[in-house]
């Protein structure tokens, strides 16, 4: 390796990111969307300076001032925006061009899923305990995004860290991020309006023609088991989507019960459909009182051999089995108990995909400024929607 090299480019793959936006329509549908902010028709374009601060976020940018690592190869990425021309775009958004930049998210993938179609055919279908799940599986979840310095609207977590606890919805499928919510770190994880916000933006991304008849599965942990959001996805099926949830299930004390009470255990599967070892499925779905719970809901439990140096419930360590209790509306006939809880056990790979939006951009929200620059500037219009 040597350092004396010609013709040498510093970040190139990032410019691969800026194409993309150009080959969806992203790139002038923001334009578009942000024209009422040009200021002169020589000046920059309000959409390509939304663009150039994606691609530097995704390209490991910590703040405005790092747009510089663009600016200097004008070669690769043209004429870039200053740091003030930047800010001042940011400054000016409100929430109508937030909608606005959503949907021409919204419009951008719909046309990299038509090339997508016409290049490789229908989309990617998810693999459980070795079998396909039909449709589109999305994805809630909330992560900590750690703040080392005051920012706006940072605050202590539930997990006694300091920062935000944005919820993010992903699409298994593609692994495409589909919407997600700036929210607070003191925000609650099963907050059922910003739940509902997360699911109507992130269905609002899908093309109209996967969205509406194509099965849609959404899934989540606990958090997302409040009865007012799984009424809310109930109500969805009344705008003719087809759409049902799987969700984790408190293990309360008349739950605990039907434990107890269970009979016909069969063997559980790993994501190959191999039997799992030390680990076993019921169904407990009338054996007790489901109120408030949508009509149709069945609840599986899942019961596995501790590891050592487990936490375990007193529950749990009296009856020697660590137990997770899953709540779906699946209907009978559309899968095993077994693969159902498969199913949901999948929903872990949105961890993964949080990890690797984390380093290209989700975690940026809290980020300090690089040694000797300006400080991170906080985002103009408070918590909100991301666009």
């Amino acid at each position: 390796m040597t350092g004396d090299g010609r013709g040498v480019v510093g970040h190139a793959g990032a410019r691969l990111l800026a194409d993309l936006a150009d080959a969806t329509g992203l790139t002038s549908a923001f334009s578009q969307a942000l024209a009422g902010l040009r200021q002169r028709q020589r000046g920059h374009d309000p959409g390509r300076i939304a663009v150039d601060l994606a691609v530097m976020l995704a390209d490991g940018g910590e703040a405005i001032a790092d747009l510089a690592v663009l600016r200097n190869q004008p070669a690769l990425f043209g004429t870039v925006a200053s740091d003030p021309t930047a800010w001042r775009l940011l400054s000016q958004l409100d929430e109508a061009m937030v909608d606005e930049l959503r949907a021409a998210r919204a419009h951008a993938r719909e046309a990299a899923w038509a090339q997508h179609a016409e290049v490789r055919g229908d989309l990617p279908q998810p693999r459980v305990a070795g079998q396909q799940v039909d449709g589109l599986v999305l994805d809630i979840d909330a992560s900590i995004v750690i703040c080392h310095s005051e920012k706006e609207s940072a605050t202590r977590t539930w997990k006694k860290t300091f920062g935000f606890h944005p919820l993010l919805c992903f699409l298994d499928n593609t692994g495409e991020a589909l919407s997600g919510l700036l929210r607070e770190g003191r925000a609650g994880s099963n907050t059922t309006t910003d739940h509902i916000t997360v699911l109507d933006q992130a269905l609002a991304q899908i093309p109209d023609a996967h969205r509406h008849g194509t099965p849609i599965l959404l899934r989540s942990d606990s958090a997302g088991s409040s009865h007012g959001f799984l009424a809310h996805i109930r109500s969805l099926r009344e705008r003719h989507l087809d759409i049902r949830f799987s969700v984790g299930a408190a293990i309360t004390e008349p739950v605990r019960e039907a434990i107890r009470a269970a009979a016909g255990w069969v063997p559980a599967v790993d994501t190959d459909g191999d039997l799992r070892e030390h680990a076993e499925v019921c169904e407990i779905t009338g054996l007790f009182e489901a109120a408030g719970w949508p009509e149709g809901t069945r609840f599986l439990v899942r019961r596995e051999r501790p590891h050592p140096g487990a936490q375990l419930s007193l529950f749990d360590t009296i009856e020697g089995w660590r137990h997770q209790v899953v709540a779906t509306d699946t209907t009978p006939g559309n899968g095993s108990i077994q693969f159902l809880e498969a199913r949901h056990r999948a929903h872990a790979r949105v961890e993964d995909k949080i990890r690797t939006g984390k380093t290209t951009g989700f975690g940026r929200p809290g980020s300090p400024a690089p040694l000797g620059g300006p400080a991170s500037p906080s985002p103009p219009t408070g918590l909100g929607p991301m666009p």
